[in-house]
């Protein structure tokens, strides 16, 4: 057994996810020029995801089920993510926490509303103790007071900031530390960082809509 596979975690995760998607932003209804410069402008992405605050938009079962396992097989200990939203990946990422005896997951966002309902869903899940939710701009919010050693980050916020995420934690990311980044398709600059031969990163593309990289020293 584990915390994922344990009530309440089952039936909160199946709620959470039929909850977002009877619930999705129809972002096909914008233009399609504003819609880029929205999703890959490194200012227009506030105007974006203020326009969402009342969406979920969660990582999708799969891969919510693959960051518990990439944790769990790593025996993560100290994890960072970049985009907390309504908590669904925090809850898969915290459950492999409490399997792994404990820890800390670093997570920020930068809508209130949000953090509050991130925060009862993650109290619904007996998984809270191990989260710190940093409200406000991750640029300042993960500037400062990170963990000596990184094991694992998941990268699922705004994608043009992708690359500058990366930089403020990687002189914290050990030898052998997974990024998962989400949606990184839409990030080209952190694509060609990560696949750079000599980026210090051993990365591919996972499923339709991850890209998955190892901190190589």
């Amino acid at each position: 057994m584990s915390t994922l596979t344990t009530a309440p975690l089952p039936a909160l995760l199946a709620r959470l996810f039929a909850e977002a998607e009877a619930k999705r932003p129809e972002l096909e209804d914008l233009p399609a020029d504003e819609l880029h410069t929205l999703m890959h402008s490194k200012t227009g992405y506030l105007d974006l995801y203020t326009r969402l605050k009342d969406f979920a938009l969660p990582v999708s079962p799969e891969t919510g089920r693959l960051l518990y396992m990439l944790a769990r097989s790593s025996q993560a200990k100290t994890i960072v993510e970049f985009g907390t939203s309504f908590g669904l990946s925090t809850l898969h990422l915290a459950a492999a926490l409490r399997d792994n005896g404990g820890g800390r997951l670093i997570t920020c966002e930068f809508e209130p509303s949000k953090v509050a309902i991130a925060r009862k869903n993650l109290q619904d899940g007996g998984l809270l103790d191990l989260v710190e939710i940093r409200v406000g701009d991750a640029l300042q919010t993960l500037s400062s007071d990170l963990p000596e050693q990184i094991d694992l980050v998941l990268l699922d916020g705004a994608k043009p900031l992708y690359p500058a995420i990366l930089d403020l934690l990687r002189s914290r990311l050990k030898a052998g530390a997974l990024i998962v980044a989400d949606n990184a398709d839409h990030s080209p600059e952190y694509l060609e960082r990560v696949r750079s031969a000599h980026g210090g990163y051993l990365s591919l593309p996972f499923a339709d809509d991850v890209e998955l990289s190892l901190r190589t020293g």
